[in-house]
Formats: structure tokens, C-alpha cells, sequence
């Protein structure tokens, strides 16, 4: 994420305080990095898709005009917060879809450590969602580290600085998160 850190640092602080211009001036600066975190989501997605990169991060940056002042003070939170969105935006393009409830029919959706779990049709993006509302639950980080490595396609040590703890710490939450939701996934 190379995105000019003093530029976005200081937008993202006059964006918390409520400047809708700051967001503007901000999505320029961070523009190209959501397109690859989208098109990193959009390659789990099924081919035929509904929704493309681009029309995805506009949809994201449309959501996050909406937010009512997150406060955000670093690239990390505001890309934690991007990740967060495009799943919304995902998992309400599913359900769009009329997507069956629990993927009937579809084989499981791997977690891998690759994040390249294959194809995953808007039934897997359901399931995906509807277990991580339960796991958020269980154990708010291990859903966070998820959300971020597989929504927002942040590596390890992104991950870590979003939430403040190690490395070995968030590759620790993902393995134990991919159990807890393979579990929660193929029922055993």
C-alpha cells in the first residue's frame, strides 16, 4: 500500500471530524489500492458476477460518504474499514442474487493460508458472512483477522498493525479462525 502515508494521515483525521471533502481528496491518494483489494475479492467471486472492481470500490466509496464520522487515525484503520465495506457490499450482492442459504449443493469454501480459496459462489459469501457473525460472537479479533485477510486481502503484518498485535499473534487468529469456521462450515 503505497499510498503518500503524510497525505493520508491528515485526511483521514479531517475525515473523522466530518469533512466530507477530505474523503474526496482522500480516494484519489488510496484509489488504486482498493481496486486491488477488490479485484482480490471479485477473483473468489463466481465469473459471472454481478458486480466488477470498479463498480464494487465506487459502491464501497459511496457506503463510506455515509459513515457518520468513523474515526480513523491511520492507513490501517481506514483500509480495515474499506475491507469491512466491500463485504457488505459482497454479501448484499449475494443475497441480491437469490443465493440459497447455506450453499446447498456447492462444495465447501476453503479458507487456504494462499487466500485463494477458489470460485466462491454467492452461497459461499453468505455462509462466509453468516458464520462470521457468529465467530464475531465467539471472538471479535479472529473474525477481524479474517474479515481483513480474506475481504480485505491484507497480508500478516497489515493485519497485525490494524489490530495492534503481533504478527505471530494475527497468523496464530487466522489458523485458529480458519478451524473455528471450517468447523462451522462443513459441520465437522
Amino acid at each position: 500500500m503505497a499510498e503518500p502515508a503524510r497525505d493520508v494521515t491528515g485526511l483521514l483525521v479531517a475525515w473523522s471530524e466530518g469533512s466530507r471533502e477530505a474523503l474526496d481528496e482522500l480516494m484519489p491518494l488510496v484509489y488504486e489500492t482498493l481496486r486491488r483489494l477488490a479485484h482480490g475479492q471479485l477473483r473468489r467471486e463466481r465469473p459471472n458476477a454481478t458486480i466488477g472492481t470498479t463498480a464494487l470500490v465506487h459502491e464501497a466509496y459511496l457506503r463510506l460518504v455515509d459513515q457518520n464520522h468513523a474515526h480513523l487515525e491511520s492507513r490501517a484503520q481506514f483500509f480495515s474499514l474499506a475491507a469491512r465495506v466491500m463485504r457488505r457490499v459482497l454479501v448484499d450482492e449475494a443475497r441480491k442474487r437469490g443465493a440459497v442459504k447455506r450453499g446447498e449443493g456447492t462444495p465447501p469454501l476453503a479458507l487456504g493460508d494462499d487466500l485463494e480459496p477458489g470460485l466462491a459462489p454467492a452461497e459461499h459469501i453468505l455462509a462466509l458472512d453468516e458464520a462470521l457473525t457468529r465467530l464475531e460472537a465467539f471472538d471479535p479479533r479472529l473474525s477481524r483477522v479474517v474479515e481483513l485477510r480474506y475481504f480485505g486481502g491484507l497480508t500478516f503484518e497489515e493485519t497485525a498493525e490494524t489490530l495492534q498485535v503481533s504478527t505471530a499473534t494475527a497468523w496464530r487468529d487466522w489458523q485458529t479462525a480458519r478451524a473455528w469456521l471450517h468447523v462451522a462450515l462443513t459441520g465437522g
